[in-house]
């Protein structure tokens, strides 16, 4: 399959967004020393870049109408994401920074060494998402396979900090699962969920319904569409808010309701006071 073949040097360049970092690449393992792309990081890199260009429209309006930036990288890992972005956008303007969130010490530090040799303007907090205080304003927020609840901590630190643009790829997703094999009726609405295997399937369905909603009911217009193909990844979900008004009554009575046919609560709803 071509997804998962290696990429010599010679044709990396197809691979790449306009002005990417050949170097940093480097840097980030993504590519050889020699500048081959292996199976493994040409999928990675495929992943980011294509999110990249997802929410490229946004980062041309935050920058046409601020001169300050700041975009926030949730559950960052080895922050390829923060380090691509600002390679590609902010480099060039050094009054615009990221900052990487992560719970991982030793990515964090490696991560901020990485950022120092390269002179970006990035920060690193080495926390949990619902630990961290921003103190500047946040522009974009953005969360890649952020894991379980971590999204949820991602909608709610968005949320709570105005910002802008919320893009978000949701990954692995159990507490909903959870709840729903408690839930017991004589409602034939049971059937969905009664199978562990369905139970996981609707449960993550469910869940991401529900971010929809929360982020409507907060003032976000919200869409829903791939990220790359499945051969790619499985967790394959792109989750885009736009703040266009403070909230939406409409879109609250919707998340009502329907916590109210099915009675569970994803994290975010109690992060939000819903």
């Amino acid at each position: 399959m071509k997804s998962r073949q290696s990429v010599k040097s010679n044709k990396v360049k197809s691979e790449l967004l306009t002005e990417q970092s050949v170097e940093l690449l480097k840097e980030l393992h993504l590519l050889t020393p020699d500048g081959h792309l292996n199976a493994d990081a040409r999928r990675k890199l495929k992943q980011v870049n294509h999110l990249i260009q997802l929410i490229q429209p946004a980062l041309n309006d935050i920058l046409e109408r601020h001169q300050n930036v700041h975009v926030v990288d949730v559950g960052a890992g080895k922050s390829y994401l923060g380090f691509i972005l600002y390679d590609v956008f902010f480099k060039k303007n050094n009054l615009c920074e990221v900052t990487s969130i992560e719970t991982r010490e030793d990515l964090t530090k490696k991560a901020k060494v990485l950022s120092e040799k390269l002179g970006f303007k990035m920060n690193f907090l080495n926390l949990k998402v619902d630990e961290a205080n921003l103190d500047k304003r946040v522009h974009l927020l953005t969360a890649l396979h952020a894991c379980d609840t971590a999204t949820d901590d991602a909608i709610t630190m968005g949320i709570k900090n105005n910002a802008d643009y919320i893009a978000l790829v949701p990954c692995c997703q159990a507490e909903v699962a959870e709840q729903l094999k408690r839930i017991k009726t004589a409602d034939v609405i049971n059937e969905l969920w009664a199978q562990g295997i369905h139970r996981r399937e609707f449960a993550s369905h469910l869940t991401n319904v529900m971010r929809c909603l929360v982020l409507e009911t907060f003032g976000y217009n919200v869409t829903v569409t791939e990220l790359v193909g499945w051969e790619h990844s499985l967790k394959n979900e792109f989750i885009f808010a736009k703040r266009v008004n403070k909230e939406n009554k409409q879109a609250k009575e919707k998340l009502l309701s329907l916590i109210e046919k099915i009675p569970i609560k994803p994290k975010v709803l109690l992060q939000l006071g819903l």
